[in-house]
């Protein structure tokens, strides 16, 4: 039986993935530096009911990772990553930075988190496409707790 992290508001988080998503489909729009997109946020979006931590944390991760997690990415996906639709391509790559360096959170909610803030902010059938692809970089990166 999962139990919830001691300490996690996983309302927060969500809403963190939500506005990661987001800062980071500006970051890939504008070439803006991390930090300014982040202080976009924090001035012009309602970040006081999300994880701002956790929101930093996916933000800075995936900026500082962003070729190893393209890399990743490739083996599973049919086009180019630069070809992939941005809101896809800011989903994707906020789940693989959650698959390869948060292990603390069960692969299942970063996938379902992916698929749904893709829905909401994607086109009709990315969130098909998102899952999909991470599904299979599940498969390789999360051997052990998706055999579990």
């Amino acid at each position: 039986m999962n139990q919830r992290p001691q300490g996690i508001d996983l309302a927060a988080r969500s809403r963190a993935r939500r506005r990661a998503l987001q800062a980071l489909y500006a970051w890939q729009l504008s070439g803006s530096h991390m930090n300014a997109v982040i202080d976009q946020f924090r001035h012009e979006q309602d970040m006081e009911v999300a994880d701002l931590e956790y929101f930093e944390d996916l933000l800075h991760g995936v900026e500082h990772n962003v070729d190893a997690l393209d890399a990743s990415l490739r083996p599973h996906i049919d086009r180019e990553v630069a070809q992939i639709d941005p809101i896809e391509r800011a989903a994707l790559r906020l789940a693989a930075y959650e698959l390869k360096f948060r292990p603390d959170v069960p692969y299942r909610v970063i996938i379902n988190e992916a698929i749904e803030v893709t829905k909401r902010f994607g086109a009709d059938h990315g969130h098909s496409y998102v899952n999909g692809v991470l599904d299979k970089l599940a498969a390789e990166l999360r051997v052990v707790e998706k055999r579990g």
